[in-house]
């Protein structure tokens, strides 16, 4: 079973909607942060990256940037830039990127079920970022950014959903990256029993984004259970926010590499080298069009790779994934990087970015670029139902999540 649990909301006043909303935490960097929360008060990246409103070059785990982070969103709530919901409420988020359009229902996810693994995970965390996050909620007492989860597509879930946008929305906004945001409320009892019952048939939810968001929310639940000698199971911290969007409504886009040199190689070898494992054509169509091929860019052109058969195991969820096929025949073995997660000759471009950067950063200095296929949802879900872990920068999701348009307070 899935368990979702409505909340009191606090939420932009509606005429703030567009200033208040803001990208996740971890889209921007602190300088980048800075600017773009320049002349605007509201932004609530002043919550999410609070190191914005200190002096730069600070320790980004710094005890005074939690501070900061807890300071400025209790000014928002007590300032009204905040209001909260009267009463618990689930919510319908709707977004809309071009012709791609994604609805899910935002409710708190039970941390049992994540301790439990019904709440499934495909990537490791970093315990660095987990301690930072931990710390965040810990300190700020609420779940600030919602964790992106996904699960087996449903007809009654959808009737539900699809009834609730008959209603006026709370919210109606494009942001400045042209994605469109709507927003409704579902406060009435029945409607809310019958998205409780609905999901209690969803046998297990996954991580699409947010693993680092999950892990901390789940851990001060636990931190605080253990503390806690008059435990009931029904405090507000056995719960972290969450949006569960049905898995044919995402859309995951490539996640590409870029390395720095060619491990001592002249081009003429590493091509050679290359061919071992892989067909190799030049082409003037830069993105793959089917799972295990790549578009690699070189010396200024464009090059098809097929991986030969044999070369990878199929019947391997992770091994069978491109970015498994990529690493393990080429980027290992050839170009000498074996911890891509460590290893500072390698960088990840998502694919919002399109194949142009990969291009603009080999013309300025790197060496190879790589474009993928993306990685499908299916095979997201077969790796986490295995209980194995995808290779680092499998996956990029878009349409981002807003942060700041639903907070869950862990003091309700």
């Amino acid at each position: 079973m899935s368990e979702i649990k409505p909340f009191r909301a606090f939420r932009p006043r509606p005429d703030l909607v567009t200033e208040v909303a803001s990208p996740p935490y971890d889209v921007l960097n602190s300088a980048e942060a800075r600017i773009a929360a320049e002349g605007n008060p509201h932004t609530f990246l002043h919550v999410v990256k609070p190191e914005i409103d200190l002096e730069p070059g600070m320790d980004i785990y710094d005890d005074r940037i939690y501070a900061k982070g807890s300071e400025n969103l209790k000014r928002m709530m007590n300032e009204g830039v905040l209001i909260q919901e009267e009463t618990p409420a689930l919510y319908v988020y709707q977004q809309v990127m071009d012709d791609h359009v994604q609805t899910g229902v935002v409710a708190g996810a039970s941390v049992k079920e994540y301790e439990d693994d019904l709440v499934k995970k495909h990537e490791y965390t970093r315990p660095d970022k987990e301690n930072d996050r931990t710390r965040h909620v810990d300190i700020l007492n609420a779940n600030t950014g919602p964790v992106f989860l996904t699960y087996h597509a449903r007809a009654d879930i959808n009737a539900i959903v699809d009834e609730v946008k008959q209603d006026d929305p709370l919210y109606d906004f494009t942001a400045s990256d042209d994605i469109r945001h709507t927003v409704w409320n579902v406060t009435d009892e029945e409607t809310i029993g019958k998205l409780v019952a609905a999901f209690k048939q969803v046998p297990a939810s996954y991580v699409a984004d947010g693993h680092h968001r999950s892990a901390s929310a789940a851990r001060v639940g636990r931190e605080r259970r253990e503390k806690n000698p008059d435990h009931r199971g029904d405090e507000v911290y056995n719960h972290f926010l969450a949006v569960f969007f049905p898995h044919d409504q995402l859309k995951i886009l490539d996640y590409n590499r870029v390395i720095l040199d060619l491990n001592n190689l002249t081009p003429e070898a590493f091509l050679a080298a290359v061919e071992k494992s892989f067909d190799v054509v030049e082409t003037t169509t830069a993105k793959p069009d089917r799972p295990t091929t790549f578009g690699m860019f070189l010396g200024g052109k464009w090059y098809r790779l097929t991986a030969r058969t044999g070369t990878y195991p199929a019947d391997d969820p992770v091994k069978s994934l491109d970015v498994s096929i990529l690493q393990e025949n080429l980027i290992a073995p050839v170009l000498g990087i074996e911890n891509p997660r460590t290893d500072k000759r390698i960088d990840f471009v998502g694919g919002i970015r399109g194949t142009e950067e990969l291009e603009r950063r080999v013309k300025e200095g790197c060496a190879v670029a790589f474009a993928l296929y993306p990685t499908t949802i299916e095979q997201l879900m077969s790796v986490a139902d295995a209980g194995t872990v995808m290779p680092p920068k499998s996956t990029w999701f878009e349409p981002k999540l807003r942060s700041g348009l639903l907070v869950r307070s862990l003091a309700e």
